[in-house]
């Protein structure tokens, strides 16, 4: 594909000048060389989008799902067909190995697309109930807004969804990784969708994102990001008693039962906590073994930590990418340094703080143990390539220190009997519990309790948070 037009803005149909007149530069975190530079939009240019985006409503709206399962599976084709750019372009912006945006990055948006299109049918399905008719119609325009750390897989997630709804939607991609959105963007517009009912809006979050929460002419805005973020989001939606669906984020546990194999279960739990490196809202950063067993579940952590060495994210072979901004590696730096200080003890090498290079913003990934369950370490999201390691003495202290968060993003069980794993499960609150390291299901509900947020994502689940529901009530 052609280089994209970074200096623009997606309104209508086409790609034209913002009004805005500064701009964003796009760094390459594992080098620091600039990559792009895109517009730092605000109201006004916000404003044109969202104007667009309503003017296309009522058409759109009343399409039925064979109009939106085309639009969906050309989008997929598409996508499947600049597989390579899309991972690569993940890679420069952002940092994810390149084998890592391959599968994952730019693997998952086509399983998730998959399961938007085989779900369509029945989330617009009608039901009867006594002399009422329930329909459900497209919530009208959505407000798109995603995080850097998986930026085309978020975006497809609320992109896929609004369209299979009906909705027509503005989307703000983050600041930090929005090459990939304007790739994005151009395969769009090459799907033939009418003018207007998608369209693309750069920008900070204190500006064109907070602009996008408060404006009158959105109906539901749909955000992934920090919880400190989510609940400006959800403070600015509020003047207009908009809907909202939040993913904020967690602290999520692998609990390791008694009868587990404990080697698999903390290879596991590893691989977790360091995919993306730590740059995952629902990354198991906390593993829960028994105490009779902590010594050993350590000798194992350290070991697989030894096959993550920070490298060149364009290599194939690398498994550790850098943290995505220089405010990022010293934000998890400094929850380090906080560890140590309220008495936890890393067990593995090298210093997080030393760098392959003079360049980049790596962090080398480390595993602690002696983490008191108050501690910040224990309790706070830190977005980096950290493990806590810590002991529990049986089921129920196990699944109380597993709860033992203002979280509920996710979590793992692992037992020798599925059945007790399941039953432990049950009483985990996280919003999606995999027991004994069952693959991730792009079409089953993904979405957290407590402060994790609000609202669910992917498949039927997904595309219903994008619809009103009517009751028609029918003379006898």
């Amino acid at each position: 594909m052609s280089s994209l037009p970074l200096r623009s803005v997606y309104l209508g149909g086409r790609w034209t000048a913002p009004r805005a007149a500064g701009t964003i530069t796009v760094e390459n975190p594992a080098t620091g060389e600039t990559v792009g530079e895109v517009p730092d939009c605000g109201n006004e240019d916000v404003r044109r989008a969202v104007d667009a985006a309503r003017s296309a409503l009522p058409d759109w709206s009343t399409t039925g799902p064979a109009e939106r399962i085309a639009a969906l599976s050309s989008l997929r084709d598409a996508l499947t067909k600049h597989h390579e750019e899309l991972a690569r372009t993940v890679t420069r912006e952002m940092g994810s190995p390149i084998t890592f945006s391959r599968r994952v990055q730019a693997g998952l948006p086509l399983k998730v697309l998959d399961g938007f299109i085989d779900a369509l049918g029945a989330a617009h399905a009608e039901e009867r109930i006594g002399h009422s008719l329930v329909v459900r119609e497209a919530v009208g325009v959505v407000a798109a807004i995603t995080p850097w750390n998986y930026p085309l897989h978020q975006a497809v997630a609320k992109i896929g969804a609004a369209l299979a709804a009906g909705c027509t939607l503005v989307f703000k991609p983050s600041e930090l990784a929005p090459l990939s959105a304007y790739l994005l963007t151009e395969l769009i517009d090459g799907i033939g969708l009418p003018p207007g009912v998608f369209n693309l809006v750069p920008g900070r979050g204190a500006s064109a994102g907070a602009a996008l929460a408060a404006d009158d002419g959105v109906d539901l805005v749909s955000f992934t990001g920090s919880l400190a973020a989510g609940r400006a989001i959800g403070a600015a939606a509020a003047g207009t008693v908009k809907r909202t669906c939040l993913e904020l984020g967690g602290k999520s546990a692998t609990l390791v039962l008694s009868d587990a194999d404990l080697a698999v279960a903390v290879e596991d739990g590893v691989h977790s906590a360091l995919h993306n490196a730590g740059q995952t809202c629902s990354a198991r950063t906390r593993l829960l073994v028994p105490r009779h067993r902590l010594d050993e579940a350590l000798d194992v952590a350290r070991s697989v930590v030894a096959g993550y060495v920070p490298g060149d994210p364009q290599d194939p072979a690398c498994r550790l990418g850098p943290l995505v901004s220089a405010g990022q590696r010293e934000r998890v730096l400094g929850h380090l340094a906080r560890a140590a200080a309220d008495g936890a003890r890393r067990v593995t090498e090298p210093d997080p703080a030393i760098r392959p290079s003079g360049a980049g913003h790596f962090v080398a990934p480390s595993v602690w143990t002696e983490v008191s369950p108050s501690s910040a370490l224990a309790r706070e999201e830190i977005f980096g390539p950290v493990l806590a390691v810590l002991p529990y003495d049986d089921d129920a202290d196990g699944v109380e220190l597993a709860n033992r968060s203002a979280y509920g993003l996710a979590a793992t069980v692992w037992s020798a009997d599925v059945e007790r794993a399941v039953s432990v499960a049950r009483r985990l609150q996280a919003g999606q519990v995999d027991v004994n390291g069952a693959k991730f299901n792009a079409a089953a509900p993904f979405g957290g309790y407590k402060q994790s947020g609000h609202g669910r994502e992917l498949g039927h689940h997904g595309i219903q948070e994008f619809q009103e529901v009517k009751s028609l009530q029918l003379p006898a």
